[in-house]
């Protein structure tokens, strides 16, 4: 299984990036509230980042962080490689 975490924006207006979650390279990513398995209960802070907790478990548990430009162009490769 794939263990891959990353920062992007949420669906919708809002600019804010939340936690998302891949288990696998042939999938795209997806909120971190899609996983409820994975996924621990944000912590009550005022503008605090959603998915943080989640993020901080994870990583301890040995997920790997890919940076937000990177699994753009990754989820633009599965796309493309579903297409085809």
């Amino acid at each position: 299984m794939l263990k891959q975490m990353t920062w992007l924006p949420s669906r919708g207006t809002d600019r804010t990036k939340i936690l998302h979650l891949r288990l696998d390279p042939n999938q795209g990513w997806k909120p971190y509230t899609s996983f409820p398995r994975y996924t621990v209960p944000d912590y009550l802070i005022h503008n605090g980042s959603k998915g943080y907790a989640t993020y901080q478990v994870l990583r301890n548990r040995g997920w790997h962080l890919i940076p937000s430009s990177q699994a753009r162009s990754l989820s633009s490769l599965s796309s493309t490689k579903q297409a085809s």
